[in-house]
């Protein structure tokens, strides 16, 4: 058999990888990660109101330095036979474009301008734009939102638009269409110009655009305009041909070809979120919930559509044929901070190291504030692991950036309870841990309450990978083993299968996922004697977090 290379690039919240794979045994030849320089200057984002943009110049600068990186460490001969390109990114996370599919801030009139960037799927800034989409389709005899858990959501492609329409006049003047980052990529590869002709995955339509076959495409247009005039017709821009990621968006292009170092006979793959990816580098299997655990978490579970038949799982993020697995069903749900929220109390214990002493250029002092960075979360993770669990420990709840699942509502806040004066930053960070797993616990007895059994837990990314506490307690609140996939990087893995299977080397993604699949190097067991203990603060969270939700309600609406 001829030897034959793929690449898959994973686009995530704060870098892109691509990894170079031979696509007859999954061997990763080269990696390459880039991390955005814009974004890691904080520009165009302001988290005092929830807003987080990325420029277009991002993606793009790192989409070349990794694929040139993956291509020179692995030399002339392989790159002479890369079959495949496969892109997925986060979602959903959209943008302005022009006619011809140019993102507006690659224009010179509106390259500072955040508005005219991609709306990262951590902005919640069209939490009002959500309710008001949620709040209309009760209106309507055929319930639009049925098959993305019941409600809409601030982080997906409707109400960003919106918002950004009701917020910025020149960027709403000079806008022809909305495009996720997913689907954009491929367009951008392929040389596209025409923004009509843009091929649009069913992963990022049906589970954030509202595009179900049932309608015949997106739900009409009078739908929308009963929402808000400012969306009339704008499903007219958008085809209502949607495609598995195991298709063809095109060939590479000659500009991108000559830029890249490689050949217009390249196969470039349809597009597709990161998780729904992931979860297929993580050789997901029917009824299993492939936790993709980073910044958030996204949770997909994939099952044969002639066995879930007519199920609805309210409060998800979807579930739609084809998203994962063509030929079965996706359906996904997540947590709106995982990593996020540890992170977030790292930062609040490294204040006084970054605010209190001295500005110096002393290398050495440097030196140490990293390694102090660094060591806070493994050294908390340590002591609060010898810190036995019992009914009356402090308690967290963990929407600190909203909830995403189950019952999106991103205008909820997270909480501590039951602290005191012996209260340290341990026992902080335990309650902490322990909410994020409540949270996955809160996910996994939606499926199973509404008729979607969940067999097993798949882990990945790099909190999986990185936090045997986080993992152990997971399993002992789950009640339920985790398995850890062997593979770093499931989302490029899995982009790489998608390339593959589009360049026709597979058949289907399940006989990519056989062969490439790398499989599981660690598996978590509950803790009897825990099991017990966090069943019954499970119950103190939620009721805790019900409290807290009746509060927060009462006081938007006064």
């Amino acid at each position: 058999m001829d030897n034959a290379y793929v690449i898959g690039v994973d686009y995530g919240t704060d870098s892109v990888r691509s990894v170079l794979v031979d696509a007859h045994n999954g061997q990763e030849i080269a990696s390459s990660i880039y991390y955005y320089p814009r974004w890691k200057k904080g520009l165009y984002c302001n988290p005092s109101v929830n807003q987080f943009r990325q420029h277009p110049l991002d993606y793009i600068e790192g989409l070349e330095a990794t694929i040139k990186d993956c291509l020179q460490q692995s030399g002339q001969e392989v790159a002479s036979k890369v079959k495949a390109i496969s892109v997925d990114t986060t979602g959903s996370t959209p943008v302005a474009v022009d006619k011809t599919g140019t993102p507006l801030a690659l224009l010179p009139t509106f390259q500072e301008n955040p508005n005219a960037m991609f709306v990262l799927w951590k902005d919640h800034t069209a939490v009002r734009e959500a309710e008001e989409i949620n709040n209309t389709a009760k209106k309507f005899d055929i319930n639009y939102l049925q098959y993305v858990g019941g409600i809409y959501s601030s982080e997906w492609f409707w109400a960003k638009l919106l918002h950004i329409l009701r917020t910025d006049k020149e960027v709403a003047k000079h806008l022809f269409t909305w495009v996720e980052h997913c689907d954009w990529i491929p367009f951008l590869l392929t040389g596209g110009r025409d923004a009509l002709t843009l091929k649009r995955g069913v992963c990022s339509a049906g589970h954030k655009s509202l595009w179900n076959a049932s309608f015949g495409g997106y739900p009409p247009n009078d739908f929308f305009t009963a929402i808000d005039p400012l969306l009339d017709g704008f499903t007219g821009n958008i085809s209502s041909e949607t495609y598995t990621a195991d298709k063809k968006a095109g060939l590479l292009c000659e500009k991108w070809a000559e830029r890249l170092g490689l050949n217009t006979s390249v196969v470039i793959g349809i597009g597709a979120f990161d998780a729904h990816m992931g979860a297929v580098g993580g050789q997901i299997e029917p009824y299993y919930l492939s936790k993709v655990m980073g910044t958030s978490t996204c949770d997909m579970l994939v099952a044969p559509t002639n066995e879930v038949k007519d199920t609805l799982v309210g409060g998800i993020c979807g579930q739609v044929d084809g998203s994962v697995i063509p030929g079965m069903l996706g359906m996904e749900a997540g947590q709106s901070a995982f990593g996020d929220a540890y992170a977030w109390f790292k930062n609040l214990l490294m204040w006084p190291l970054k605010n209190l002493l001295p500005t110096t250029d002393d290398p050495a002092f440097t030196n140490l504030e990293q390694q102090i960075e660094q060591q806070i979360i493994p050294q908390l993770s340590r002591l609060a692991e010898k810190i036995e669990p019992t009914v009356q420990q402090e308690l967290a709840i963990d929407w600190l950036n909203g909830r995403r699942t189950p019952d999106a509502n991103q205008a909820l806040k997270g909480a501590f309870f039951g602290l005191n004066l012996g209260t340290d930053a341990v026992q902080l960070f335990r309650a902490l841990v322990e909410a994020t797993c409540f949270g996955a616990k809160k996910i996994v007895d939606r499926f199973n309450e509404q008729g979607i059994p969940v067999k097993g837990l798949i882990g990945m990314g790099g909190v999986a990978k990185k936090a045997p506490f986080i993992m152990q307690m997971m399993a002992d609140v789950m009640d339920m083993p985790i398995k850890i996939h062997r593979s770093e990087q499931t989302c490029a893995i899995g982009a790489a299968m998608f390339a593959a299977t589009a360049a026709g080397i597979y058949a289907n993604v399940e006989e990519a996922m056989t062969a490439m699949g790398q499989g599981f190097d660690t598996e978590y067991h509950p803790n009897p004697q825990r099991v017990g203990i966090y069943k019954q603060r499970y119950e103190h969270y939620t009721k805790m977090g019900a409290f807290l939700e009746e509060h927060l309600t009462q006081k938007e609406n006064t």
